[in-house]
């Protein structure tokens, strides 16, 4: 079937099955042919392949050939945070074994369990769509997802450092300010000038930092997008895309939420919706949800949702400008670029 869609097939290029199937002999996991191997749909840059081998399923994750940022280095905090996650209450895809070297598929790559479930910008299965409740807790669930990490204690689960928690609030602004310049090397892109608000956002976040918090682990991209659900309720079955987790302020993933949180059913740029969306919780009842878990301080979380738009917004840019240089497509560029507008958009009305 996958001869059918290129796209699909790729992989073909990137994964030997034969050397892949060696290293699993080495780690004795399980045996004969691997069979079935098809990536599963859904967008994702990094390349993700299912396959049988035995009577056992595997789920394989690699960068793609040409990652914007050092893509094995990132397999490799996957995989790590994934194997300190394992005793914890936290919903993650299980690791299996990883590879840090990249002699074996030419990157650095791991193996997971394939999760059971779905994940819902993609759709939803008739009991969560037909049912309000079930996507208000679904709401919830996906607001302790993130309690459950940030109650994790990095350092007793081997990741002390795994990120520069010291200062990590201090260094933000100036590191995504220099991120957004940094794009000025892609010519053809009109510069931050089109973005209002990007000076004034940036100026506000500085002047009402909050002084100190407790560190912890960071999913770094927390979203409806990077979660998948149990087929049989509201729960999460697994948080996933785990490319920027680090160590620093757990605080950032709420208010990472409530950037992307759509504030009613109109879908506004930069925020990331499921249909149908009534029933799904207010932003107000995500943070009440999360201050009833956790001993962390939630009086500046507008501060963070804040920083969420300023950073989400400037990341989503790099596409565009990378599409002005001819680097990217048109069309991708365009639309993350009106979904940065957004997001600025925002951030403005919060500072008010």
């Amino acid at each position: 079937m996958s001869a059918a869609n290129p796209a699909l097939d790729a992989w073909r290029s990137l994964v030997d099955l034969d050397r892949l199937s060696a290293w699993m002999d080495d780690r004795g996991l399980a045996g004969g042919p691997i069979e079935e191997a098809a990536r599963p749909p859904g967008g994702t840059q990094n390349i993700l392949l299912k396959f049988r081998r035995g009577d056992r399923w595997f789920m394989l994750r690699r960068p793609p050939l040409k990652a914007h940022f050092n893509g094995s280095e990132t397999m490799r905090r996957e995989a790590r945070v994934l194997g300190a996650l394992a005793d914890t209450a936290v919903p993650h895809p299980r690791l299996i074994a990883a590879e840090p070297a990249e002699d074996i598929l030419g990157a650095a790559f791991y193996l997971m369990e394939p999760i059971e479930g779905f994940n819902p910008t993609v759709g939803l299965p008739p009991l969560h769509a037909g049912d309000p409740k079930v996507r208000h807790d679904m709401g919830l669930s996906l607001v302790d997802g993130i309690a459950a990490l940030g109650a994790v204690d990095h350092v007793a689960v081997g990741l002390a450092d795994f990120g520069r928690a010291e200062g990590f609030l201090e260094r933000q602004v100036g590191r995504w300010k220099k991120q957004l310049e940094s794009y000025n090397e892609y010519e053809g892109w009109a510069g931050p000038g089109e973005i209002e608000g990007i000076d004034a956002v940036g100026a506000w976040l500085d002047a009402h930092r909050p002084q100190t918090f407790k560190p912890g682990i960071i999913h770094g991209d927390y979203h409806l997008a990077n979660v998948m659900y149990r087929f049989d309720g509201p729960e999460l079955a697994a948080i996933v895309d785990w490319e920027l987790t680090t160590v620093g302020d757990p605080l950032l993933d709420l208010g990472w939420l409530l950037a992307t949180w759509p504030e009613s059913d109109a879908i506004e740029a930069g925020t990331v919706s499921v249909k149908p969306w009534d029933g799904f919780p207010t932003a107000d009842e995500l943070v009440d949800r999360y201050a009833g878990q956790t001993d962390r301080d939630l009086s500046a979380i507008h501060w963070y949702g804040v920083l969420a738009c300023y950073k989400l917004g400037i990341i989503l840019e790099g596409t565009h400008a990378r599409a002005a240089a001819g680097k990217a497509e048109v069309s991708t560029g365009l639309a993350l670029h009106n979904q940065t507008l957004g997001l600025f958009r925002r951030a403005m009305r919060w500072i008010g």
